[in-house]
């Protein structure tokens, strides 16, 4: 996947530190792709046709105390997109700042549901709503394994509204194999308080997972709750399909629930993918008989 291997850097540190040498390494790789994408007729969308690209530098090296660290930056068509610097400490687990990448807490798993495209509520819902995640700028990021469970931790400082966010996620994986539940909670500023719950189970090339969302605000009319179930299935080791749904309850605030679906196809010819996707929403932010679609073709080549 990477024509441009591990770039090396050895660098000395010369006059800041005697005859000691800094070895690490650095990976780049990229992608291109063209899409064709058909909104509803209700909806001026101009040319159906575009393109994107982005590059990714992953980089890497150890510390005296064995301990390793990896950094991340990945560059999009707005030039910048995510960046992530983690410390691994061993059985102590992870520790790091992210901006942007949703590397823990509830922005890792804020939809849990499999895909081989996009989430079903993915451009037809511009507010995300039900989704229970807060700011990832500048996130502390902590992400934890002992035995079965696992534990990832965010904290944003002075993040939404001039407000702290945070959240936390535990997972447990030794029940059965294949089988994961997860819960988490949080909080987006000070007025929002955030949970989660879900289960995910694979089994040879199906994965099927339910995951349930509440975002109760300081007022009634703030309140989301939303339920979203999908599956995925690798037809080969080329070819993949999902299905999802996902539905959220505004509460007394709404008479109608948004209700979102979606089916998705992704077949992969070594470094080239060719992805479909048909997502529908139906009451969009829960207002009756405002309904959203759209069918997307993409074709994405990796270097």
């Amino acid at each position: 996947m990477n024509n441009l291997k591990k770039l090396g850097l050895t660098a000395l540190a010369g006059s800041l530190v005697t005859s000691t040498a800094y070895a690490g390494a650095l990976d780049v790789s990229g992608s291109a792709k063209m899409t064709y994408k058909s909104q509803d007729d209700t909806e001026v969308t101009g040319n159906s046709f575009s393109t994107s690209k982005g590059i990714t530098f992953s980089g890497s090296g150890d510390l005296d105390n064995g301990m390793t660290m990896s950094y991340t930056y990945t560059m999009t068509d707005a030039a910048f997109s995510s960046t992530s610097v983690m410390i691994d400490m061993g059985d102590m687990g992870s520790l790091g700042i992210g901006n942007s990448a949703g590397t823990a807490g509830l922005p890792a798993f804020d939809s849990i549901i499999p895909t081989a495209g996009e989430e079903v509520w993915d451009d037809t819902d511009t507010d995300d709503n039900g989704i229970a995640t807060h700011s990832k700028v500048n996130s502390i990021d902590y992400i934890g394994s002992f035995g079965g469970f696992g534990l990832s931790a965010a904290y944003v400082n002075d993040g939404s509204g001039s407000s702290s966010d945070g959240s936390f996620v535990v997972t447990y994986d030794g029940l059965m194999d294949g089988l994961q539940l997860g819960y988490g909670q949080g909080e987006d500023s000070v007025d929002l308080d955030l949970e989660t719950i879900f289960v995910k189970y694979t089994v040879g090339g199906i994965t099927a997972a339910f995951q349930r969302s509440d975002l109760n605000g300081a007022g009634v009319s703030s309140d989301e709750e939303s339920d979203a179930m999908g599956f995925s299935f690798a037809v080969n080791e080329n070819l993949s399909i999902s299905y999802g749904v996902h539905d959220v309850d505004f509460g007394p605030a709404s008479k109608a629930d948004e209700e979102s679906s979606g089916i998705s196809a992704s077949y992969t010819m070594g470094s080239m993918t060719i992805t479909g996707i048909s997502n529908s929403t139906d009451n969009v932010a829960g207002t009756d008989a405002s309904n959203d679609s759209y069918r997307e073709v993409t074709v994405a080549f990796a270097f």
